[in-house]
């Protein structure tokens, strides 16, 4: 899993008008409870008209649930930015 794998997912699932995914987990390589994987914490600032009838938990639980795979296998913390 890197930027690409979840750009491309968020990508497929919104069409967004704007999508920017970074990979900060350079961040936090000196955290004790942060995976030494390299590809653990992500930051994702989307704009996309699906959010738009969405409140941010929603939002967000939109995007969690389209990575929820990730989740499972590395992704540690993901930052958010829900663009209007």
């Amino acid at each position: 899993m890197n930027e690409l794998t979840i750009y491309k997912k968020l990508y497929k699932k919104f069409s967004p008008n704007y999508l920017k995914v970074e990979n900060e987990s350079h961040l936090h390589k000196n955290h004790s409870q942060s995976p030494k994987s390299g590809n653990s914490h992500f930051f994702v600032e989307i704009s996309a008209d699906f959010f738009k009838k969405l409140n941010m938990v929603q939002s967000h639980r939109e995007i969690f649930n389209v990575l929820s795979d990730e989740m499972k296998s590395g992704l540690h913390a993901l930052r958010i930015k829900i663009r209007n």
